[in-house]
C-alpha cells in the first residue's frame, strides 16, 4: 500500500519525505487555506519535495470550469493529479481528462455507486473518505472492502485511495482490506511510529550500555 500525507504544509511534507516512507501528498482547499500561501506557489514547493503523485483541487463545479482548471494545473508538473468532486459535473471532466491523458483523484466518495461511476469515467484514483462515515455511524472501512471488490470483479484500473484517516488502526484496515494508497495527516504518521514497548526497551538498552561503560573502540 502507498502512503500520501494528507497536508499542505511544506514543513509536514519534508518531515514525512525525511522518513523515507512517503510515495505521493494530497491537498485540499481547506488545507491549502490553513497555510496563507498561493496556491501555484505552495504546488511549486511540494513538487521540488516530493517525487510523486501530488493531488490539487479544483473548486469549480460545472464541467467547462473544472476543464479549465484541471489543464491549468497539470501544467505546473508531470506529477500533478487533479482532484476532482465526485459530481455528475466532475466526472463528466473526467472523461475527458481520462482521455486527454491528465491524471484524476475523484474526491468526497461515500458510496459504493459512486465508486463505480468514477471507474467508469476513467479516474485514477476514487478517495472514499473513511472517517466521515464513521462520524455519522457508518462503517467507512466497510466501504474501501466494497469498492475493492467491486474493481476486482470488473478488472477496473482505478486505484483506491483510503481517506479521511483518523488514526492509525484506519491505516491498519486499508492496508488488510488491499487499500492501493492510504493518505495520512502528518499527526497519524508520527503515531504510527510510536510503541510503549519501543520506548522502554529503548530506554533499557540505553542505560545498560552506560553501566556497562562499554566501547566501541
Amino acid at each position: 500500500m502507498k502512503i500520501f500525507i494528507d497536508s499542505a504544509n511544506i514543513h509536514e511534507i519534508r518531515e514525512a519525505a525525511s522518513m523515507g516512507i512517503l510515495d505521493g501528498v494530497t491537498t485540499n482547499p481547506s488545507l491549502v487555506a490553513k497555510e496563507g500561501k498561493n496556491f501555484r506557489q505552495l504546488l511549486d514547493e511540494i513538487v521540488q519535495v516530493v517525487d510523486g503523485p501530488i493531488s490539487a483541487e479544483v473548486v469549480s463545479i460545472d464541467k467547462d470550469g473544472i476543464l479549465r482548471e484541471a489543464r491549468e494545473l497539470a501544467k505546473i508538473h508531470e506529477n500533478i493529479v487533479v482532484k476532482i468532486p465526485l459530481i455528475k459535473e466532475g466526472l463528466k471532466a473526467v472523461r475527458v481528462l481520462s482521455e486527454e491523458g491528465i491524471n484524476t483523484n475523484v474526491t468526497l466518495c461515500f458510496s459504493p455507486t459512486q465508486a463505480l461511476l468514477t471507474a467508469k469515467a476513467g479516474g485514477t484514483y476514487v478517495s472514499p473518505f473513511i472517517g466521515r462515515l464513521d462520524d455519522i455511524s457508518i462503517d467507512g472501512m466497510e466501504l474501501i472492502r466494497q469498492i475493492i471488490g467491486i474493481y476486482q470483479n470488473y478488472g477496473y484500473t482505478t486505484q483506491v485511495l483510503a481517506a479521511s484517516i483518523r488514526h492509525p488502526l484506519h491505516v491498519v484496515q486499508a492496508a488488510l482490506a488491499g487499500a492501493d494508497v492510504c493518505t495520512i495527516p502528518f499527526k497519524i504518521i508520527d503515531q504510527m511510529f510510536q510503541h510503549p514497548l519501543t520506548a522502554s526497551g529503548l530506554e533499557t538498552f540505553l542505560n545498560d550500555w552506560k553501566k556497562n561503560e562499554s566501547k566501541l573502540v
